[in-house]
C-alpha cells in the first residue's frame, strides 16, 4: 500500500528489453574497518576524501585497519545495486581480474540481478580492485583505493548490447584516473548518443574534480545530460567559492544537475530554477559511506521511469537515508518496499 497515489508510480516503466541505467565504472571489493583509533592520520590519509594507493602499500593498510567488513564495491557499482534493490533493470560494465575478488564482485551483481559485462584482465594489469574504507566514529569515511585491474578498462573493453538497451548511461568520474579508461569513457558516451541514451556523470570526489577538471568541463560542456556531484565538487569543477554562482553556470549549460549536501539535503539545478529536497531523517548516522551512491540510485532511477527531477532527488533521499543507518554501501533492507511505502514508486 502506498501513502498517496505517485506521479512515478503511474508512470510507464522501462519494457522488458530495457535498461533502467547502465553504470560503467571501477570493479571494487570493498575492506571497511571502524577506525576508532584515526589509523588513517597515520597513513597520511586526508580524512573523508579518497586517496589513490599502489599494489605496493596493500599490505601496510590491511594490517592497520584491523578487523575488517568486506564486501563489493565500488562508487557506481554501488549504485546499481541500489537500482536493482529498487527493482530496476540495470546493468554494469567493468573490469576485473581472474582472482578471488573478482569472482565475488561479480556473483554480488548477478546475485542482485543485475546484467554484466565484465572484462577480465590480464596478469600483468593487477589484481581486482579494492578500496580500504575507515570510518571515523563520526560516521566519516576515509578511503584508500588499489585501483588494479579495474582502472584498466580501456576501449576494447566497452561493447554496445548493454549500452544500447539503456535509458540512462551512468559514468563515474574516478575512471579519469588512467588514461585508457578516458579513451573507454569517449567510446561510452558516443554509443549511448548513437542510441538516444542520456548521458549521467559522477564528479566522484573533490581530488578527482582537480585532477581531471579540463576533462570534466569539456565533458558536461558538450556530452552530458545529467551531473550527480556534491557541494564540493561542483565548487571545485568551476573554481568558484559559492553555491549560487556555481548554478549560475549551470545553468548557462544547460544541464540537469543535481548537488548534494549531506544533512541538508540536495539541490536540484533545472533550467526554471533550483528546488531545494530535503535529507531522509535518520535517527543515528553510522557510517556514510555510499550516501551518494544510493542518492544517485534513487535519482537515477526515477529519471528512468519518467520521474520529475525533484520526486526524484526525494527517491534518491531516501535510498541515501537507508545506507547511512548501517555499515556498508550495499542496502540492508528491501529497497523498493521501503520507496512504495512513502509513496515514492
Amino acid at each position: 500500500m502506498t501513502n498517496r497515489p505517485s506521479p512515478v508510480s503511474l508512470r510507464v516503466k522501462p519494457g522488458p528489453t530495457r535498461l533502467a541505467v547502465t553504470g560503467i565504472g571501477n570493479a571494487l571489493l570493498d575492506v571497511i574497518s571502524r577506525d576508532h583509533r584515526e589509523a588513517y592520520r597515520d597513513l597520511g590519509l586526508v580524512k573523508a576524501a579518497m586517496t589513490l594507493i599502489g599494489s605496493e602499500d596493500l599490505g601496510r593498510f590491511i594490517e592497520a585497519m584491523g578487523p575488517t567488513v568486506q564486501m563489493s564495491g565500488g562508487s557506481v557499482a554501488n549504485s546499481i545495486a541500489g537500482i536493482a534493490a529498487l527493482g530496476g533493470a540495470a546493468g554494469f560494465i567493468g573490469k576485473v581480474a581472474d582472482d578471488d575478488f573478482g569472482d565475488r564482485f561479480a556473483h554480488d551483481l548477478r546475485s542482485l540481478g543485475v546484467e554484466l559485462d565484465l572484462a577480465v584482465a590480464d596478469a600483468s594489469e593487477g589484481a581486482t580492485g579494492r578500496c580500504h574504507v575507515f570510518i571515523s566514529d563520526d560516521a566519516q569515511r576515509t578511503m584508500a583505493t588499489y585501483l588494479g585491474a579495474s582502472n584498466r578498462l580501456g576501449p576494447e573493453d566497452i561493447r554496445e548490447p548493454l549500452i544500447a538497451r539503456s535509458e540512462i548511461t551512468y559514468v563515474e568520474g574516478y575512471l579519469y584516473d588512467l588514461p585508457p579508461a578516458k579513451a573507454a569513457v569517449r567510446k561510452v558516451v558516443e554509443m549511448a548518443h548513437l542510441h538516444d541514451s542520456m548521458v549521467a556523470l559522477s564528479l566522484s570526489d573533490m581530488f578527482c574534480v582537480e585532477r581531471h577538471r579540463h576533462d570534466f568541463l569539456e565533458l558536461v560542456t558538450s556530452d552530458v545530460d545529467v551531473l550527480l556531484c556534491n557541494e564540493t565538487e561542483i565548487l571545485s569543477l568551476f573554481e568558484v567559492s559559492s553555491l549560487p554562482r556555481a548554478y549560475e553556470l549551470l545553468d548557462e549549460l544547460g544541464l540537469l544537475a543535481v548537488v548534494t549536501r549531506g544533512p541538508r539535503g540536495a539541490d536540484v539545478v533545472t533550467a526554471t530554477g533550483v528546488v531545494p529536497v530535503a535529507a531522509h531523517d535518520v535517527e543515528e548516522v553510522v557510517d556514510q559511506n555510499g550516501a551518494g551512491d544510493l542518492f544517485a540510485s534513487g535519482f537515477l532511477y526515477g529519471l528512468a521511469l519518467g520521474a520529475d527531477p525533484v520526486e526524484a532527488a526525494e527517491l534518491g533521499s531516501l535510498c541515501a537515508g537507508e545506507i547511512i543507518r548501517h555499515l556498508g554501501a550495499r542496502p540492508e533492507v528491501d529497497l523498493a518496499a521501503l520507496a512504495v511505502d512513502a509513496g515514492l514508486l
